[in-house]
């Protein structure tokens, strides 16, 4: 039996190639939309990829399964499992699934477990090495168990806007989690995702474990009674991206199939002024500080990073004509950044333009603005003297643990949401933890509209660092608009 893991760091997502070596047959498992890779890995070994499946309808990536079948010609394998109204709507291309139901891939058996919780139709795959074995060595277990942790039952009401299912698939996870629970020890677990997810809020960067591992240093295993599991899994979930609810729909609905990832052209026709005077979304790729000495107004800064996903899943609306600036080392990465869009269903980028266009645009007479910041010890003198207004866009956990007295609450994710109510007549100083997030906000709020804002240098690391005084939690005079809790990947 082959095995190999596929890690796509930018989702923290695990995808998993299993194959016969006798039969040249093989199995992809929760393929993610670049199959590139499967192909690429499957043609080295000498297989065919004859089965494609996936746990569930994902809700933080375009699944691949789809497009990874109708190339290879490989049978497409779905959950029937749960809930009718959740069901996939392109079915009857493939082969359904129901608990108890076995995949034969050469020596290689894949037995069906139906675990839900997470979603009404989630499976776990039980593998089981037939030229070696009678019994399972593994269990592909998706968004069920992780390492460390499991997965959220609360997507389909908080990111799919299905009411009433967050405490009802926290029941189901609790039975499904105590019925696998009668499985051997040795069993590995082969998660779908890793730490950086925000399909859970505890995951380990630990890419696989065993059952006895789980059931031994996992939370969830050493919870005693349903109700106090209930609560314990419900807590402090991080808030899902805005996209996921997109994501549920695409996947359910069956993705359209890419035929793999395109580079758009280099300064499209009109020029870089001309596309942000039509209000196209120019999405400005460079690093904070080199945006921040100076850019075009009306661009929108997000840095191409490791959480440049997570901020454009959030920020940019998934139809909308989307434009890139680069700088130099970008251009040389241009087709990640544009696969790494993809992944989550932006398509849409229309061309780029490189660091370049900035000076040509520059020398021909157009207008170029900073992001002014300020010191920690300066903020403190003009919030004595109320001079300004602070916008903390960090995370709900952030917030609680400690925050800057009189500051207001708006998570990054829903700035542009809250707009209206944001205080007006004095400058806004926008601050996170060390000044990633917060120079994000200040370029959407500009764009937006919104004068005079101020980025704090170093956030609430450096105001804390230099003694100044916080709050544990909100008090009476610190307002909090929102409540919400940013994804784990997005921490600054």
């Amino acid at each position: 039996m082959f095995v190999k893991r596929f890690f796509e760091p930018a989702i923290a997502q695990a995808s998993y190639l299993i194959g016969c070596h006798a039969t040249g047959e093989s199995i992809v498992i929760d393929a993610n939309r670049d199959v590139d890779q499967y192909l690429a890995a499957a043609a080295q070994e000498g297989l065919r990829i004859t089965h494609v499946t996936e746990t569930h309808i994902h809700a933080d990536y375009v699944s691949g399964s789809r497009e990874l079948a109708a190339c290879t010609g490989g049978a497409l394998y779905l959950s029937d499992e749960g809930d009718r109204d959740w069901k996939y709507q392109f079915a009857s291309e493939g082969r359904l699934l129901h608990d108890g139901d076995r995949m034969t891939v050469g020596n290689i058996r894949v037995d069906v477990l139906h675990t839900p919780g997470h979603t009404p139709e989630h499976l776990t795959f039980l593998i089981t090495d037939g030229a070696a074995a009678d019994q399972p060595i593994a269990a592909v277990t998706g968004d069920f168990i992780f390492v460390g942790d499991v997965g959220r039952p609360d997507l389909l009401e908080r990111a799919a806007g299905i009411a009433g299912t967050m405490e009802a698939g926290a029941r189901t996870l609790w039975q499904s989690l105590q019925k696998f629970a009668a499985h051997e020890d040795w069993l590995q677990i082969w998660p779908g995702h890793g730490a950086g997810s925000a399909c859970g809020k505890g995951i380990s960067a630990i890419p696989s474990s065993t059952l006895g591992y789980e059931r031994r240093f996992n939370w969830a295993f050493g919870i005693k009674s349903e109700a106090a599991f209930v609560e314990s899994v419900l807590a402090g979930q991080p808030e899902p991206p805005k996209y996921f609810a997109h994501m549920k729909r695409i996947n359910k609905a069956g993705p359209a199939l890419l035929g793999g990832f395109h580079v758009p052209p280099r300064q499209p026709d009109g020029g870089l002024v001309s596309r942000l005077a039509t209000k196209a979304l120019v999405i400005d790729t460079r690093p904070a500080v080199d945006y921040a000495s100076g850019h075009l107004p009306g661009t929108l800064n997000i840095p191409f990073n490791s959480s440049f996903v997570t901020w454009a899943g959030w920020l940019v609306p998934a139809a909308a004509e989307v434009y890139l600036i680069v700088d130099d080392a970008t251009v040389v990465r241009l087709e990640e950044t544009v696969r790494a869009l993809a992944l989550i269903g932006i398509d849409s980028v229309t061309g780029y333009f490189p660091a370049s266009a900035l000076n040509e645009a520059k020398a021909a007479g157009s207008a170029f603005t900073t992001v002014p910041e300020i010191t920690a010890a300066a903020l403190s003198r003009r919030l004595e003297s109320c001079e300004v207004s602070v916008i903390d866009v960090r995370s709900a956990n952030e917030w609680a643990a400690g925050h800057l007295p009189g500051a207001i609450h708006v998570p990054l994710g829903y700035l542009a949401d809250r707009l209206q109510s944001l205080p007006a007549g004095k400058p806004i100083v926008v601050q996170c933890q060390l000044g990633g997030r917060s120079a994000i906000a200040a370029s959407l709020l500009e764009r937006l509209g919104v004068k005079d804002v101020i980025n704090l240098t170093g956030g609430y690391a450096a105001w804390s660092a230099a003694g100044l005084p916080v709050e544990g939690a909100p008090s009476k005079g610190a307002r909090h608009e929102g409540g919400a809790r940013e994804p784990q990947t997005a921490r600054s």
